[in-house]
């Protein structure tokens, strides 16, 4: 019944753009249907799933108007010969951290090069609610990348960036971590029963003006501190309206088990869907429990628990060189932890603990196995920018400090958390990951351009290459799955995870947001060594029904809206698409 209600609109506009007869008394030029755009000669996957069908493709305004049989005699404004390229919907990036890049350069190069037509913010945290003394501390933490900060919610802040111009779409679930430090600060606190009930004003605030949920990161202080209860709560709160909960897991190693369950019961007790951020199992002695946590999903997944993944498609993360510190010293924010570690009888405690296996918090420094899977990506001190691109072993080595101290002194040197990439899994178990049919792709990453201020740091390859990998080297080279199944994963499937309404589908009355591309040429470039290369094989893509890559070359438009999750107050006042069925 689903799939019929998903092809239904097509079935009717094969059967209208076939049946009509032109009028013999009328003009040559208004004798058969017009459209703004018409995209001709494309395999097109519709997004659910299904295989490519030959036919075209009929736009007006921002919507699609019409699927066609090939070689329909219509008109339009604009035509674009895809070749036989295939045509699809607009990829999604469900975990984006183009916060930052795109207040400086709106045109998302990395990930609209890609086919990326809307980024999801929110992991942990998120760029509202802010209070006056949050906007202090973000404006002092900042780095290459400076900016006023002239909003104080969430939606404030996604209305900002689209007036500013943008050429993706934009959508972001509140931060659970952002709530917490509104209310409680940065200190290993428990919410009374009226912090608590703040938070989750806060969250149905965010809701309200079209947050998607909840999102979590909780391996970082002061995200580590927040009990289960706590995350219920907020939870809950968002599945009021319809929202969800994703999560960086309390564990991705030792406890990884425990972190499944963890989520499993949030899960249960909102009755809304719930994700793991970046699925993995990280450390050697911890990969054969990535077979267990995907046993557990699926588990769960039949028991009626609403749970998925999202992942990227590389062996290594990146995060801060913070993580290889215990989280009681990081109590407390930047400035108490900075203190602590120029404390002579606080440091040692910390060097002890740094040294010492321990599972009660994620030393992934300690999972890499080795100094040299320590990579250093990026700093905000122009004194130590030439150490990006080394690792800890070599940085360690040219200061000739132990590990632990290296580590320590770089963090008050640079006064940041120092961007780090850590070599953590297996190749075995990204295929195991990307090969099940409900995990989703997520950058965890910027998308900037190798050019201006994005120049003065590097980064991890999976922000130019994330979704080409996937597509060229596990799809069509390791043949993980078909074509279609993947072009779901980027599309259909996280539009219906989060409630999109119209987006993800290629149906009449869809958004249109369209990605063209070669699937015999798609393939990523970026590397650990020179991660700042675009991807290739994408010609075309449009936003909103405005095209902004032509030919392989970013146009300069900027057509990019934010995306509403379902709690936004502005659905009461509209009624749904003509293709709400796709969200299924």
């Amino acid at each position: 019944m689903q799939r019929f209600a998903l092809i239904a609109p097509y079935i009717m506009a094969l059967g209208l753009a076939g049946c009509a007869t032109p009028s013999p008394s009328q003009p040559p030029s208004a004798q058969f249907p017009h459209y703004d755009l018409l995209v001709r000669n494309g395999l097109v996957y519709d997004g659910t799933g299904a295989p490519p069908r030959e036919v075209d493709l009929a736009v007006n305004a921002d919507r699609i108007a019409a699927l066609l049989p090939r070689g329909a005699r219509v008109t339009a404004d604009t035509e674009l010969d895809a070749g036989g390229r295939a045509v699809a919907p607009g990829f999604i990036n469900v975990l984006s951290w183009a916060t930052e890049s795109l207040l400086v350069d709106g045109r998302s190069m990395g990930d609209i090069r890609q086919g990326v037509t809307l980024e999801i913010f929110g992991e942990g945290w998120s760029m509202g609610p802010l209070n006056d003394a949050m906007k202090a501390d973000a404006l002092k933490q900042q780095g290459d990348i400076r900016y006023a900060i002239e909003w104080t919610t969430l939606g404030e802040y996604l209305d900002y960036l689209q007036a500013r111009g943008i050429s993706p779409n934009i959508a972001s679930f509140v931060g659970a971590t952002t709530v917490r430090i509104h209310e409680l600060g940065e200190a290993d606190v428990t919410p009374d029963e009226r912090q608590l009930a703040h938070m989750q004003e806060l969250v149905r605030a965010a809701m309200d003006e079209g947050a998607l949920g909840v999102g979590a990161s909780l391996i970082y202080p002061p995200a580590f501190f927040a009990k289960t209860d706590e995350l219920v709560a907020l939870a809950q709160t968002a599945a009021e309206s319809g929202g969800g909960y994703v999560a960086h897991m309390r564990s991705e190693a030792d406890r990884l088990p425990d972190a499944i369950e963890e989520t499993i019961a949030i899960g249960r007790a909102s009755r809304q869907h719930v994700e793991a951020y970046h699925l993995k199992a990280a450390g050697e002695r911890n990969w054969p429990k990535m077979a267990q946590a995907i046993a557990r999903i699926e588990a769960a997944r039949s028991e009626g628990i609403d749970m998925a993944a999202n992942m990227y498609a590389y062996t290594a993360g990146a995060t801060g060189l913070t993580v290889a510190l215990p989280p009681w010293v990081q109590a407390g924010g930047q400035e108490a932890m900075i203190a602590r570690l120029k404390d002579p009888s606080a440091r040692k405690k910390v060097i002890e603990e740094m040294r010492q296996p321990n599972d009660t918090w994620e030393n992934l420094r300690l999972l890499t196995g080795d100094d040299s899977r320590v990579l250093f990506i990026g700093f905000r001190n122009p004194a130590l920018k030439p150490l990006i691109g080394k690792t800890l072993a070599e940085v360690s080595s040219l200061r000739g400090t132990s590990a632990e101290d290296t580590i320590l002194d770089l963090i008050i040197e640079d006064d940041s958390r120092v961007d780090t990439a850590y070599f953590l899994m297996s190749e075995a178990n990204v295929e195991l990951g990307l090969s099940q049919p409900w995990v989703s792709l997520g950058s965890d990453a910027e998308s900037s351009a190798p050019e201006g201020v994005f120049l003065k740091s590097s980064t991890h390859p999976r922000a130019y290459g994330n979704v080409a990998r996937f597509l060229g080297h596990y799809v069509r080279d390791r043949k993980l799955m078909p074509l279609e199944q993947a072009i779901h994963r980027l599309t259909g499937l996280p539009a219906h995870n989060w409630k999109l309404r119209d987006r993800g589908c290629i149906a009449a009355g869809c958004h249109a947001d369209l990605v063209v591309f070669d699937p015999a040429k798609i393939a990523d470039h970026a590397t650990y060594a020179s991660p700042m290369q675009y991807a290739t094989g994408v010609t075309d893509v449009y936003v909103n029904g405005v095209q902004v890559l032509r030919n392989g070359e970013h146009t300069g438009a900027t057509p990019g809206q934010v995306v509403r999750g379902p709690g936004w107050r502005g659905w009461k006042d509209s009624a749904p698409g003509a293709a709400a069925s796709t969200m299924r």
